[in-house]
């Protein structure tokens, strides 16, 4: 053995240091077990980007540059396109509109509770069209609350506030919404007034105005609707679907980009509650 060194120009403590590398597995292995690993999470994290994988990565101790993920996750056939960006036309808003947006597309919040979006979309059933409203905070990005019902009367929104108000401190909070008709109606008004809420209103055609909310819509329907035949399926398992992926999936596990360390809604939320009593103590 030493004569090999010898011949190879390498210290004998040296050639043994490789022999035993040899027998470990690579970084880039490593690395690729470990987004596999994240993937086989859930059903749904096929779905994350690399922004989002790296900030999984990170919670797993894993910290590495996006080059190399967009690499692997390349190699696995895992790269998604670019988002589509809506190009919806920008229509100059009255005055009155003006003061009644309190929001002006500031969707950050410092505490949790302070800022609050609200909004409908739908997605057909076999039995016929599924109304979805819920209400998140702009804090973390949690949805508090979701109801869902055949129909979008103002009793589907008011019934959405109610089940905010019974589990939330949501006085001197500002709910925000578009203005359709369910919003405005004075039901809804009187709610608000009732729970101590102030009200803020998007522009007329303003589509931005309320972009936080729309891209939560836009994620559960990539990552959830789209992907499952709704429309052969009855409306009663399509909102057990939807619960789930929400309250379980969504608000507990999947990894939230504009959350510090990429932490899900709820489990940010508990971390900022600790912070803040061991701060105060």
């Amino acid at each position: 053995m030493e004569l090999l060194c010898r011949i190879l120009h390498v210290s004998e403590s040296g050639y043994y240091r490789y022999l035993k590398n040899l027998s470990k597995p690579s970084k880039h292995a490593l690395l690729s077990a470990a987004i596999d690993r994240i993937m086989n999470e859930s059903d749904y994290n096929d779905n994350y980007g690399v922004k989002r994988m790296q900030l999984a990565l990170a919670q797993n101790r894993f910290h590495t540059g996006k080059r190399r993920i967009r690499r692997i996750v390349h190699e696995k056939g895992l790269i998604h396109g670019r988002p589509r960006r809506p190009h919806g036309l920008t229509h100059a808003a009255t005055e009155i509109q003006e003061k009644e947006n309190l929001i002006k597309q500031d969707f950050q919040a410092d505490a949790p509770y302070q800022k609050l979006l609200a909004d409908i979309t739908q997605i057909g059933c076999l039995d016929g069209k599924l109304y979805i409203s819920p209400i998140m905070d702009c804090f973390n990005g949690e949805i508090l609350s979701l109801q869902m019902d055949d129909n979008m009367r103002k009793e589907l929104c008011i019934n959405t506030l109610k089940a905010v108000a019974c589990w939330y401190p949501i006085r001197g909070a500002i709910l925000h919404s578009d203005r359709g008709s369910q919003y405005t109606s004075e039901a809804f008004k009187k709610k608000l007034s009732e729970y101590g809420m102030l009200q803020s209103l998007s522009g007329v055609a303003h589509c931005y105005d309320n972009a936080r909310m729309e891209s939560f819509f836009a994620t559960l329907k990539k990552e959830l609707l789209y992907r499952i035949p709704t429309y052969r399926m009855p409306m009663a398992e399509v909102k057990s679907i939807i619960f789930r992926y929400v309250f379980i999936y969504y608000n507990r596990k999947r990894v939230y980009t504009s959350n510090p360390l990429g932490l899900p809604p709820a489990v940010y939320k508990t971390h900022y509650h600790n912070m803040y009593h061991s701060s105060a103590a």
